[in-house]
């Protein structure tokens, strides 16, 4: 896609403040909650189904190796990541998306915990016994004093063993991550460009296999999906009519919009600008990217950035172009202060454009990587342009937050934005 091609995309989001809203106008808190929970159910389907095509592409990549179906399974991956990432607005706001969501997306993860790592990687830490377990080839190990039999590797085994083992958050065994891992390998490029290389005869059998154990790497990636369909498709289930996610928002219409400006606003501010990007660029570490694997994170930043303008314009596209849309946040705002509306509208614009401008760059070969590396000025500019942007958005949900007389929200923050001296301590 050119540069002129995507931008114009971008534009394509712009909301058009038109006219303000007169306050006897203003949409029923309801109508705004049932278009949030209709596009959280589409968007969580859309991610079930893309999670279904990436499991598929996973079974042809064991049942028969080749470089070709890695390359299948990898576009399966990126594709799966598309709406999913469009999911994450729907936390913070959400008890039951927060308490579920680190089975699918939790990040960064301890690597060695699931397979071989180059040596530079080290090995077990006082603050993780388990960094180098490498439990592909380890068809048995000790955890708390007693031994595990992963002779076979099941869901069973990454849900309810390897998933933060010894109460280590990086021990990360399940979700989009771990598959990103198996399917790419270590990105061992440091700030230049070049994502993990895992070649596909890590899958091979007989003497074909490289790595040791692709059998059982087979099996691994076998569980994760299986994993991922079974936890995308519960809380697919949660949003549809009647399900506990969507019950629960409609049943307090004021608490229900506090969860969504709280969703939109952490996302935003603490989760996006400071721990996904900046503190990455304070670290000039390729380590801190979200898909740091597969070097897709300009994708995830952008992804992200278009949940929140979803959540707040009341409207979603689907992967198959079915657009989900309805009363909104935006027409609530602007019943209440139309140049509140006006102005966050802008806001969220700008920010899809800084994201755009970065997604350009990184799909013309500027990766994400090198935007990290100390001294780059080009990078750097990029990658701060959004955070400013999503940063100026913060400060503008919370402009709406008062115009809708609401309690005052406390937004998830991050010492890479609020203290930075903090983060080298």
């Amino acid at each position: 896609m050119s540069i002129r091609t995507t931008l114009m995309a971008t534009a394509a989001l712009t909301i058009l403040p038109g006219f303000a809203l007169a306050e006897d106008m203003a949409p029923e808190k309801t109508a705004v909650l049932e278009t949030y929970a209709d596009i959280a159910a589409a968007s969580y389907g859309d991610s079930l189904r893309t999670a279904e095509a990436l499991q598929a592409a996973l079974a042809a990549l064991v049942e028969a190796p080749s470089a070709e179906a890695l390359a299948a399974a990898k576009a399966a991956w990126k594709q799966a990541r598309v709406p999913y990432q469009q999911t994450e607005a729907f936390r913070f706001g959400n008890a039951i998306v927060d308490d579920w969501e680190g089975k699918v997306n939790a990040w960064p993860l301890d690597e060695g915990l699931i397979d071989y790592v180059d040596p530079s990687y080290g090995g077990a830490t006082d603050e993780n016994a388990f960094a180098v377990l490498n439990v592909i080839a380890n068809p048995s190990f000790e955890l708390s004093g007693e031994t595990v039999d992963a002779s076979a590797i099941t869901p069973d085994l990454l849900e309810n063993t390897l998933q933060e083992a010894d109460g280590v958050e990086s021990n990360v065994a399940t979700g989009y991550h771990a598959i990103e891992f198996l399917l790419w390998g270590q990105d061992l490029n440091g700030t230049d460009h070049g994502a993990g290389a895992r070649p596909w005869t890590d899958y091979a059998t007989g003497e074909d296999c490289t790595g040791g154990n692709c059998d059982r790497r087979g099996e691994y990636l076998t569980a994760a999906a299986d994993l991922l369909v079974s936890d995308l498709d519960w809380m697919a289930a949660q949003w549809a009519t009647g399900g506990e996610a969507r019950e629960t928002l409609l049943a307090d219409p004021d608490a229900g919009i506090i969860a969504m400006l709280t969703g939109m606003g952490s996302l935003s501010y603490g989760e996006q600008a400071g721990e996904r990007m900046k503190l990455g660029l304070l670290l000039n570490d390729p380590e801190e990217e979200h898909d740091c694997f597969s070097d897709n994170t300009y994708n995830s930043h952008f992804y992200d950035g278009l949940g929140i303008h979803n959540v707040y314009t009341g409207r979603y596209v689907g992967v198959d172009g079915t657009v989900t849309e309805g009363a909104s946040l935006s027409d609530l705002v602007a019943a209440a202060d139309p140049e509140v509306d006006a102005a966050l509208s802008a806001d969220l614009n700008a920010t899809m454009m800084k994201l755009t401008e970065l997604k350009v760059a990184a799909e013309g070969g500027f990766s994400y990587d090198m935007m990290l590396e100390r001294g780059n000025a080009a990078g750097e500019a990029l990658i701060m342009g959004a955070v400013d942007a999503l940063v100026a958005q913060t400060r503008g949900i919370e402009r709406a937050v008062a115009a809708l007389q609401l309690e005052e929200i406390g937004f998830e923050g991050s010492d890479s934005l609020d203290d930075p001296d903090a983060v080298f301590q």
